[in-house]
């Protein structure tokens, strides 16, 4: 009983050094055995695995290609067109050890920070150096690959690679916008004026044209009516002088009558001239017999 009693403490000390002594490391995961803050062995075989309980412990890392977001960053390409920037990068844990060097107890967390300032110089650097219509172009691909050919030899010395850098987003200011669509605006109503006054002046020439045409339309017009009508004239005259052959005493009656019926009207009747004047002769009466 007594033997009994002093086995079960043994049995339970003796599998808690056990539990202490053996951990797993998963397929997903990089392993440092640490003794006293002193890095002693990297695991990064997925499995069982053992230390030295009390003395020695395990920090974890994620083992896999993580992702990290860049905060919008302004620049300014050598046309002093400033834009805003947006990007991501894809990195991953090289060098176990270095990398708990250089962040220490921070972990990823710290790594993250300090390679969004690497990553953010390397995008100022790499896109300073050109022109705002080369970084807004759909060929893009050289200066990815050299702003993460730059963040990456910076991040060696955390022990992380950079694997791919790439741009999200490179669009203007929003202030930059408004100044922009305002001077598209200016521009478009600046074409539409000319356009305006090109078609006025169009239009004027049409006018000026179409107004041409009518004068000499009606010059002509008037010019052929006076032709006909002289013509008519003279025909008129000529069967008035024959008629006047035939029958003077008729064509004198017919062209008193004429005189009389362009004399004597409503709105002039009052006639001042003598009665015996050859006006007035086929308005006699006749003499008796």
């Amino acid at each position: 009983m007594k033997r009994a009693t002093y086995i079960l403490p043994v049995l339970v000390v003796i599998l808690f050094v056990i539990g202490s002594s053996v951990y797993t490391v998963d397929e997903r995961q990089k392993v440092l055995v640490l003794q006293f803050g002193k890095v002693k062995a990297v695991n990064e075989s997925p499995g069982l695995a053992f230390k030295i309980p009390f003395i020695q412990n395990v920090v974890k890392y994620d083992g896999r290609i993580l992702s990290l977001d860049t905060q919008a960053l302004e620049i300014t390409p050598l046309d002093d067109r400033r834009l805003v920037v947006d990007a991501f990068a894809r990195w991953r844990i090289s060098d176990l050890v270095r990398f708990r060097r250089a962040v220490g107890t921070g972990g990823t967390a710290l790594a993250e920070r300090r390679l969004d300032r690497i990553l953010n110089a390397s995008i100022r650097q790499i896109l300073g150096s050109v022109t705002s219509g080369t970084i807004l172009s759909a060929d893009r691909v050289a200066l990815m690959n050299q702003i993460r050919d730059a963040a990456r030899k910076e991040a060696a010395s955390l022990g992380v690679e950079v694997i791919d850098v790439r741009i999200k987003r490179a669009d203007l200011p929003s202030q930059n916008l408004d100044a922009t669509f305002a001077r598209m605006r200016a521009e478009r109503q600046r074409k539409a004026a000319d356009e305006i006054a090109r078609g006025n002046e169009a239009a004027q020439k049409l006018r000026a044209q179409a107004d041409r045409t009518v004068i000499e339309t009606t010059s002509e017009a008037r010019k052929e009516a006076d032709i006909i009508r002289g013509q008519a004239d003279a025909k008129r005259n000529a069967i008035f002088a024959k008629a006047y052959g035939q029958d003077p005493e008729f064509f004198a009656f017919y062209r008193s009558l004429s005189a009389y019926e362009a004399a004597l009207k409503a709105d002039n009747t009052t006639m001042v001239i003598s009665p015996s004047s050859e006006f007035f002769n086929y308005l006699k009466s006749a003499s008796p017999k």
